[in-house]
């Protein structure tokens, strides 16, 4: 896996502490084993990302996405990194911010509906392929 950047760690722990609404009411969800028992990390840095939400027992990230997601190259962007993360041994579950908002008890079942058939297939073996360059990662 490509090493964590100490510019990473620096914005991980600044995102932390401005989480956006969607990803706060999910973090009191998933926090504390919340969630199946399963320890979560929020504003997790992976490589040049800052994953939202990160299960290690899993190797799993969950990504809060906000409109921004749907807007010019950003789609490209997500699908890059998430192949990347793949590559990584990582899978990850992308939840719109709105369903999010409109019932995290939905959000939750999305996570456990992708854990259980996560749980039915190993993740793929990591591999050290460097995440494409494409700016800013988050």
């Amino acid at each position: 896996m490509e090493q964590t950047r100490p510019e990473t760690v620096t914005l991980a722990r600044s995102l932390r502490r401005q989480m956006s609404p969607p990803e706060a009411r999910l973090w009191n969800a998933l926090r504390r084993g919340g969630l199946e028992g399963l320890k979560f990390r929020r504003q997790h840095p992976f490589g040049r990302c800052v994953l939202d939400f990160y299960c290690p027992a899993l190797r799993l990230a969950v990504e809060v996405d906000g409109a921004c997601h749907t807007l010019d190259r950003e789609p490209e962007r997500d699908a890059a990194r998430d192949r990347w993360l793949n590559i990584q041994g990582v899978r990850t579950l992308r939840i719109p911010a709105h369903e999010v908002m409109d019932s995290v008890d939905s959000a939750l079942g999305a996570i456990r509906t992708f854990i259980a058939e996560a749980r039915r297939a190993p993740p793929p073996p990591a591999s050290p392929v460097p995440l494409p360059q494409t700016g800013e990662e988050r």
